[in-house]
């Protein structure tokens, strides 16, 4: 494209797809969202590209890595489910990642950045949901954090070892997402994302597994919908889909924007009854009978399966190299033995981790 400045004919400078995006990013986002092209970089140097923000190719990076395929056959709460419309781990993933964008939207921030966050943010979840994750801190020496694994899945052990190089941001809103038991929003400030992106993102993994746990406990059979407090179902609805939506317009009602801050925040009567709901929750479906029977069996399996490859290392290298042939050659830890078992273990789907168990503690005879 040329132009007539009246000092002569000059070539106007032809802006790249990402140019494009970027600066509708400046135009239209909230001055408190954080824009790809002032993202605070990579661990190593990476060549932009001209059509994917920064954002936008962590988020691909992260859908394409072996990682997040494992997903759909690991354990959200039920192990290995009689039936087909119980959540997994990917399922709740893409749920978080809905709901995320969901309320970046609405507050103007970059959703890029929040659903390559969300889309990440439990890569590093064991076989067997939070089970596989208590045995396995149980057992392995410095224990064992599933927000901490997500976050070494991604800088370490995908792609040969290689990692996947992701941005700052995607990283740290990684590594923060998690609250287990604790304060939904974070009172120590070192606990929050830097991004309120990734800050996002933590509310929203709250908000996806309050309703879709609770929906399928009552689909199992394990608790009855009249058992519900009578408060939370006044306040959030009897639906999944009125509970998820009466938590995301609470979220966007009650963030306090102005010229210099935001501050993500929930109503008091919402965050008394999201509080009440995650324990009645912890007292009536994570520790239920039939979810604390198959609790024992994930800890006899990943105990058993840990002790085996640390007294057996040509079979681990073995078993390994059978399924990350990639890995002989790419692949030179420096991490104790133990942390690579470690590793090798909370990569496993729930399937996996059955059918290695049984072939290595209870192989089929030959006739």
């Amino acid at each position: 494209m040329y132009i007539d400045s009246g000092l002569g004919t000059r070539k106007l400078k032809t802006l790249s797809v990402r140019e494009e995006i970027e600066l509708r990013e400046r135009e239209i986002l909230s001055p408190h969202a954080c824009l790809s092209s002032e993202t605070r970089g990579r661990r190593f140097d990476s060549t932009s590209c001209n059509i994917r923000t920064a954002f936008q190719r962590d988020r691909d990076r992260i859908v394409y890595c072996k990682a997040f395929r494992r997903l759909k056959h690991k354990t959200q709460v039920f192990l290995s489910p009689m039936g087909d419309h119980y959540r997994t781990r990917l399922t709740h993933t893409l749920e978080v990642a809905e709901i995320a964008r969901t309320i970046a939207r609405a507050l103007k921030l970059n959703e890029d950045l929040t659903e390559a966050i969300a889309l990440g943010h439990d890569l590093g979840h064991t076989p067997f949901g939070h089970a596989g994750e208590t045995i396995l801190n149980e057992i392995v020496p410095g224990g064992f954090s599933h927000c901490r694994h997500s976050l070494r899945v991604v800088d370490v052990l995908e792609n040969g070892g290689r990692g996947l190089n992701l941005t700052y941001e995607v990283r740290d809103g990684i590594l923060k997402h998690s609250k287990g038991f604790g304060n939904i929003i974070p009172k120590v400030p070192g606990e929050s994302a830097v991004t309120m992106e990734g800050r996002v993102v933590r509310i929203a993994d709250v908000i996806a597994y309050l309703s879709h746990d609770l929906d399928d406990a009552i689909r199992s059979g394990v608790i009855k919908a009249s058992l519900v407090p009578e408060d939370v179902t006044h306040v959030l609805g009897d639906t999944h889909g009125s509970r998820i939506s009466s938590m995301i317009k609470d979220v966007i009602a009650s963030t306090v924007v102005t010229d210099k801050s935001m501050k993500l925040d929930i109503s008091p009567l919402m965050l008394e009854t999201m509080l009440e709901l995650r324990s009645f929750l912890y007292d009536n479906v994570y520790r239920a009978p039939q979810v604390h029977n198959e609790f024992e069996k994930a800890r006899k399996i990943l105990q058993e399966l840990y002790e085996y490859f640390l007294e057996n290392k040509d079979a681990f290298i073995r078993e390994r190299s059978r399924l990350f042939e990639e890995e002989r050659c790419l692949r030179k830890s420096n991490t104790p033995y133990e942390r690579d078992v470690c590793d090798f273990i909370a990569g496993m789907t729930d399937r996996y981790a059955q059918n290695l168990y049984s072939k290595i503690f209870m192989p089929s005879s030959v006739v």
